[in-house]
């Protein structure tokens, strides 16, 4: 079974069309069934109740700071402490940053951490969404620059949705860095040891003219041992 952790807000995480959306597609891919739940009720006890192969965590539209940093301790403790592969997206990659860079039992705040504000001359391509800040809201080329199963079959760059503009800072330690473009340094990392995957692109929302995306995520299911 696949898990997908929802980092929407919890009165309305069941009715999120991103997350139906995930869990047809991930079906469709992999012939497995997919249970979504919110990422507060994703503890250790669940994920090895449910024997889960593979766990994807989505991103969210809200500010970071809205985010209490004790609702993260249980998924934060699967994540440092079970061997799931996992893949983590958008905002769930910017989670990674925080519960890998930080002890987060030790926070008291979330906060938001922009790309960077727009210079004189460069238009708002999002302005109802953090005015003044620059945004990757479509399809942007992606560097790689370290090979990595999660990239066969894509050539470099490839190509793959975006929507945000937070990033990670720093990478965070036990991480390699693997892919990069000109805004935003850390595209996607994975963890030297387990199968652990952030990525700030949104490939789950592939087209079929941006089909990388669909590479991608089927790369990774066959990482978790899902499609041959």
């Amino acid at each position: 079974m696949i898990l997908i952790a929802s980092m929407a807000e919890l009165d309305s995480y069941r009715n999120s069309s991103s997350g139906w959306g995930h869990k047809i597609r991930f079906e469709e891919l992999t012939g497995t069934p997919a249970l979504i739940r919110h990422y507060t009720q994703v503890t250790p006890e669940f994920v090895q109740q449910y024997g889960f192969r593979a766990v994807f965590i989505t991103g969210f539209g809200q500010d970071w700071e809205t985010i209490p940093p004790e609702t993260t301790y249980a998924i934060n403790d699967v994540l440092h402490t079970l061997v799931v592969p996992t893949l983590a997206a958008c905002g769930g990659h910017q989670l990674l940053g925080w519960l890998f860079n930080h002890d987060v039992r030790r926070l008291k705040l979330f906060r938001n951490e922009p790309l960077r504000k727009l210079r004189r001359d460069e238009p708002d391509r999002w302005p109802e969404y953090h005015p003044g800040y620059l945004h990757e809201h479509g399809v942007y080329p992606i560097e790689i620059v370290q090979r990595d199963p999660l990239f066969r079959g894509l050539k470099n760059p490839c190509w793959m949705p975006e929507a945000h503009f937070c990033e990670v800072k720093h990478l965070p330690p036990d991480f390699v860095h693997l892919a990069r473009n000109e805004n935003c340094e850390l595209q996607c990392f994975r963890h030297k040891d387990k199968p652990l995957y952030g990525a700030q692109f949104h490939a789950e929302t592939w087209t079929d003219q941006y089909p990388d995306g669909k590479t991608f995520i089927t790369n990774f299911f066959r990482i978790a041992g899902l499609v041959e």
